[in-house]
């Protein structure tokens, strides 16, 4: 066998190895239960405190601790949770009441001289069973007396119950921020005028809109660490990166401005044909076409508003719109040149210009992105 053939042989030995060892890791992959922050809005008139609550009342029940995780999968509680996930709302309804005396410390308003405000259910509205791999949203209802002289209350926000965003609605300048497991909120005046300053409300989005792709945006992770793998330079990848950064950054705007709007069930599966599509390009071609950036600034568009849908169910402070928007664009921006700059030291800096690169770690990794991305567009249409 001459030289040539020896080589072909070889790189198709290690193709073959590497693709059997990634089709393992498919399924743990695509069977994610994402976890989404919880929001509350909370009103202050006519002597009463009321609260109007969006949380994961499946995790809540299971005791899993919400903190720093993304996937429910991930925790030691994952097969009570996917049982609940599966029950009627009624019945998540019945065991939410019945376990309300433990839970109530969780989501507890004090007066600002630290005097309790009872609350109450007023309603329950759990979501039908829908699709099981997905969060399924509890509205919950809450309503309590505040003690005579009361001008100012704080809310309490349970250990492990995950990360939740907080509205003072109903009058003007009401607080708007966002306390993690186990966070106390700072006095909210019920007259309102505890709005944040414009850099305030900036620094806290920032954050927000980084763990919307690290940890938690792994659809949009692996459409990056696809821009990667068809050439870990930096030149070229700068150019995707700015092209995908320009497109997303338009539609963020106008989506959240609410002058685009696109239903989530035609947006994620086209951003999941967006990863294929790249994965599969990164196989056909072993450089950077004149079309690429094209491509990717289009499906940027895309990106941009499945980004708008996520701030949008945050929703964004009254009279602090531009630096929210500002402080969540510059987060996620942030979050991409983590993922580029990780992959990179991970693979570019060493492997890069190996001979061997693009058959053993660029054609792998990128036939795992689409294999992923193919099962997600299968199941946001069809499963």
């Amino acid at each position: 066998m001459c030289m040539t053939a020896k080589l072909a042989a070889a790189r198709g030995k290690s193709i073959a190895w590497w693709l059997g060892w990634l089709l393992l890791l498919v399924p743990a992959a695509v069977t994610a239960h994402e976890v989404q922050p919880s929001v509350a809005s909370l009103s202050l008139e006519d002597g009463r405190a009321r609260l109007d609550l969006r949380l994961n009342a499946e995790a809540l029940l299971a005791g899993i601790d919400l903190d720093g995780v993304t996937d429910t999968d991930e925790t030691a509680g994952s097969d009570t949770y996917d049982a609940l996930r599966m029950l009627p709302p009624e019945e998540i309804t019945a065991r939410l009441r019945a376990a309300w005396e433990g839970l109530a410390p969780g989501m507890a308003v004090t007066t600002e001289d630290g005097r309790a405000v009872p609350m109450r259910i007023d309603a329950i509205e759990a979501s039908e069973i829908g699709d099981a791999s997905l969060a399924r949203p509890t509205r919950v209802l809450l309503d309590g007396a505040l003690p005579e002289g009361t001008l100012a209350v704080r809310f309490h926000w349970g250990d492990g119950q995950g990360p939740l965003a907080l509205r003072h609605v109903g009058v003007e300048g009401g607080y708007a921020g966002y306390l993690a497991g186990g966070e106390t909120s700072p006095p909210i005046p019920l007259a309102g005028g505890a709005a944040q300053s414009g850099w305030s409300v900036f620094a806290d989005y920032i954050p927000v809109g980084f763990a919307h792709i690290l940890p938690m945006g792994l659809d949009h992770i692996l459409f990056v660490l696809g821009l990667f793998f068809l050439t870990p330079r930096m030149r070229p990848l700068l150019w995707q990166i700015s092209a995908f950064t320009a497109a997303h950054t338009v539609t963020l705007a106008l989506g959240a401005l609410g002058w685009v709007a696109i239903r989530p069930e035609i947006i994620e599966p086209l951003i999941a044909a967006s990863i294929v599509f790249v994965a599969v390009e990164n196989l056909l071609s072993d450089h950077l076409s004149r079309l690429r950036p094209v491509v990717v600034f289009v499906f940027g568009l895309l990106h941009g508003l499945g980004f708008a849908s996520v701030l949008g169910e945050f929703g964004l402070p009254e009279g602090r719109f531009v630096p929210a928007l500002l402080g969540f664009n510059l987060g996620v921006e942030f979050g991409q040149v983590t993922v580029v700059a990780l992959a990179w030291l991970a693979v570019g800096a060493w492997f890069g210009r190996k001979p061997w690169y693009r058959a053993r770690i660029a054609m792998p990794a990128s036939v795992l992105i689409g294999l992923i991305g193919l099962y997600w567009v299968l199941e946001r249409t069809v499963l």
